[in-house]
């Protein structure tokens, strides 16, 4: 097994032939396609011709981007996969960050747990300069995820009959089911910079002097009799 990045609960690996039944599950889920194709399933000849020989050919191309496998480090199950790579034909220290886990993983924190670490990695090892992210506008669980990695939102954009293609070349169904607005997210270097600064700062002992002066204050303690 190929790990590319560990968290506390997570393992993310390099895909493998041997992984086709897991995406084929996933992808056979309504709920997990509701925002991608409004519910029917990636076919299986597309995900066993296309994506996954697609996934594998990326680790030969693009060393340390991709899509990797996500795996609960408890219980070895795979949950799903998350992507770190810059868009086609885009500048390679901008990647585009991506995940989709099975509905028994939502709610738990693993989007927003994988991102970060994703994130991190990309800023300190990658030469990553900015991250982004994109969702159909009514995700509000997507969105979250993003948001809770530190990113923000920068723009809404209408999705053109090519950037449809480029996503689903199979089928036309998902520009026939969705009338609204892509929402794309940031996160510069230098804003995860600050924010890691910032949330340092509010770590217990961490208080400026003035702040550790102010809790002495008379007042605060009851005065001998």
């Amino acid at each position: 097994m190929q790990v590319f990045l560990e968290t506390e609960r997570l393992l993310l690996r390099q895909f493998t032939e041997d992984d086709l039944e897991n995406l084929v599950d996933l992808d056979s889920d309504p709920d997990v396609m509701r925002f991608l194709t409004g519910g029917p399933p990636t076919p299986r000849a597309v995900l066993q011709n296309d994506y996954l020989p697609a996934y594998l050919r990326y680790y030969e191309r693009h060393e340390g981007f991709g899509f990797w496998a996500a795996i609960e480090k408890a219980t070895g199950e795979f949950l799903g996969w998350f992507h770190f790579r810059p868009p086609e034909g885009g500048p390679a220290d901008e990647p585009e960050l991506g995940y989709r886990l099975r509905k028994a993983a939502w709610g738990k924190g693993y989007g927003t747990e994988g991102s970060r670490a994703l994130i991190r990695k990309g800023f300190t090892e990658l030469g990553v300069r900015r991250v982004v992210a994109s969702t159909y506008q009514d995700n509000i669980g997507s969105r979250r995820v993003m948001e809770k990695a530190g990113m923000t939102l920068v723009r809404s954009f209408r999705p053109t009959p090519a950037d449809f293609a480029s996503h689903f070349p199979y089928d036309d169904a998902p520009q026939k089911v969705w009338d609204g607005d892509e929402v794309e997210y940031a996160l510069e270097k230098a804003e995860w910079e600050r924010q890691g600064a910032a949330a340092r700062e509010q770590l217990p002992g961490n208080e400026n002097p003035a702040e550790r002066e102010a809790s002495r204050a008379p007042g605060r303690a009851i005065p001998p009799d």
